[in-house]
């Protein structure tokens, strides 16, 4: 039987680091934490866990770090996860099946929570995380497996709210500060150290980086989808709206199978005819037309996929539209189709138009 070891970095996670090693109790056959540097009960934990345990002098440059922690683990596979990171499925035969079935580098599922406008939303990447023992990282921050095998997308779900912790951009953004310095024109670089940015309601920083990275923008690269939506955001968050208009215009073909562009293209479009009526007021049906687009294509999860972009949240947000535009009856119907999915935003509204027409 194939052996697998969790192999982790960690620093002053002890309010995270329990959760984690409980979600892969049963799925692995060794822990080993290399701490670089905590001063809360990390490392109690860690013991409390069996992990085997060793220190690293950080030195700003996460694979060294990782590569530090994969030359302790003794098995024959390696898992990877962050301490703000758990496994939140039943996953165990789905691991030891991949193991078994020869040499390849499993994607999973990683459900990365944010913040958005008071709002917490989650979004879809795929990372490689399970691998075998010979496998290396490249890359001083958002660290990459630098490997030939080939990518199998597994059935292994992670959910991770490390985008809510303030304290992680204050870490990661003088790193990636330094690969912008040695890689200006690297969109990669500026489009996760925007999400830095983002996280800490930083707009303007955001926007400015996106627009560096959509400049340097490579189409065929896997987070090129993402480049251009989160561009759309930024700009609404930081009210450069002008320049978002082309935006959409040059990507429409680009993006028609992508539920999660056509939604903040309607989100923009409210934005810009807010933002000067008189200009775009006749764009006003776009808005119904984007969202309704969206939920065509459904919920169909790619890397960078947001939760409801593709079901409840278009809903809502176009029942919102045609109740806004004196539509309550599809108001009604759309904020109906939101409550089948639990969505309580869209029960409030429906409970509310409820009672004004029953009153009326």
């Amino acid at each position: 039987m194939k052996s697998l070891s969790l192999v982790m970095i960690v620093k002053n996670e002890s309010k995270a680091l329990y959760r984690c090693l409980a979600s892969v109790l049963g799925l692995v056959d060794e822990i080993v934490i290399v701490d670089t540097g905590s001063t809360d009960d990390t490392i109690q934990i860690a013991r409390e866990h069996n992990a085997k345990i060793f220190y690293y002098n950080w030195n700003q440059d996460f694979a060294a770090a990782r590569n530090y922690a994969l030359d302790q683990s003794t098995s024959e596979w390696n898992l990877v996860l962050d301490a703000d990171e758990f496994i939140s499925n039943d996953c165990l035969a789905t691991i030891r099946e991949f193991i078994h079935s020869g040499p390849a580098i499993g994607r999973v599922k990683v459900k990365n929570q944010f913040e958005s406008q008071g709002i917490i939303n989650t979004e879809i990447s795929y990372i490689s995380r399970i691998f075998p023992k010979q496998c290396r990282y490249t890359g001083k921050v958002h660290e990459q497996i630098q490997s030939d095998m080939k990518r199998v997308i597994l059935e292994v779900e992670i959910s991770h709210d490390g985008y809510l912790n303030k304290m992680k951009s204050d870490r990661n953004i003088p790193i990636l500060l330094d690969c912008i310095k040695e890689h200006p024109q690297d969109a990669y670089y500026h489009y996760q150290i925007a999400k830095e940015y983002r996280g800490l309601q930083q707009h303007i920083q955001a926007v400015t980086h996106l627009r560096f990275a959509y400049r340097f923008i490579d189409r065929r690269k896997v987070f090129a989808p993402q480049i251009i939506i989160n561009y759309l955001y930024a700009t609404i968050a930081a009210g450069t709206l002008e320049e978002g208009v082309s935006v959409i215009e040059d990507n429409y073909e680009y993006l028609e199978g992508s539920a999660d562009f056509f939604f903040v293209a309607a989100l923009f479009m409210l934005e810009l005819i807010l933002s000067n009526p008189g200009n775009y007021s006749s764009n006003l049906a776009l808005i119904e037309q984007f969202y309704q687009r969206a939920l065509s294509i459904g919920e169909v999860e790619v890397e960078g996929k947001v939760d409801g972009t593709g079901s409840y949240a278009a809903h809502h947000n176009l029942g919102a539209y045609y109740e806004a535009t004196g539509q309550h009856d599809l108001a009604m119907q759309q904020y109906s189709f939101a409550v089948e999915y639990n969505y309580g935003p869209s029960l409030k509204r429906l409970e509310s138009l409820r009672e004004e027409k029953f009153f009326c």
